[in-house]
């Protein structure tokens, strides 16, 4: 686990059980972290997908790994293939991986083994409702979730869709990590509000690491 830090450096916030915030934990490499999104956008460009309800999500998505997260009219699955290009993802860079591997650690999640990384784009006004993570086969291994540019207000809440929801601030370089007991939580992300970053213009970017398979 992380100790306490004074000033800019890294910090530690607790924020369920198995679950906390690395504050400013990636912000040091995040340039190239941006550098790496970019060009995997490339390969597999950003896109909205549309929910097996037909609606269309706020948030424009892309992939790398050895699966992707994807939609269809059927629900929501992983495959090896970007259904718009019809080519696998792209693997996940060095840069990602060494990124994960550093939070997953400092969490206290030391055999995390990621093979998907969801790509999310904010936009101003963009949100995702709440959620749970529960399309992996194995729910033991933890979500890693790394914040860069645009802060936003991230939502934790418990099993069920109910419980009460705790609210929290995430800015550039903020780490959340969570699994164990608080795995399956219900989470998601308030509108979005307008704003500028040097390093991301006008939105904010998360990165999502899975084992999903």
């Amino acid at each position: 686990m992380l100790d306490l830090f004074a000033g800019d450096e890294p910090w530690e916030e607790p924020l369920a059980g198995g679950a906390t915030i690395l504050r400013r934990f990636a912000r040091e490499e995040a340039a190239a972290l941006m550098m790496e999104i970019h060009g995997l956008a490339q390969q597999a460009p950003f896109r909205h997908m549309v929910t097996p309800g037909g609606h269309i999500m706020s948030v424009a998505m892309t992939n790398c790994g050895s699966v992707g997260w994807s939609t269809n009219q059927h629900g929501y699955l992983y495959s090896p293939r970007d259904a718009q290009t019809g080519q696998p993802w792209p693997q996940i860079p060095a840069a990602f991986r060494a990124l994960s591997d550093r939070a997953s650690l400092a969490a206290g999640y030391p055999n995390f083994e990621p093979d998907a990384c969801l790509i999310n784009r904010y936009a101003p006004g963009t949100k995702l409702s709440l959620h749970q993570d529960k399309d992996e086969p194995n729910l033991g291994q933890p979500i890693v979730s790394v914040s860069l540019g645009l802060p936003a207000v991230f939502q934790f809440g418990g099993l069920q869709r109910s419980d009460r929801l705790k609210r929290v601030m995430l800015e550039h370089g903020d780490v959340v990590v969570w699994g164990g007991a608080s795995r399956l939580f219900y989470h998601g992300i308030l509108p979005l509000k307008p704003g500028f970053h040097p390093l991301t213009d006008t939105f904010r970017y998360n990165l999502t690491f899975r084992k999903a398979s």
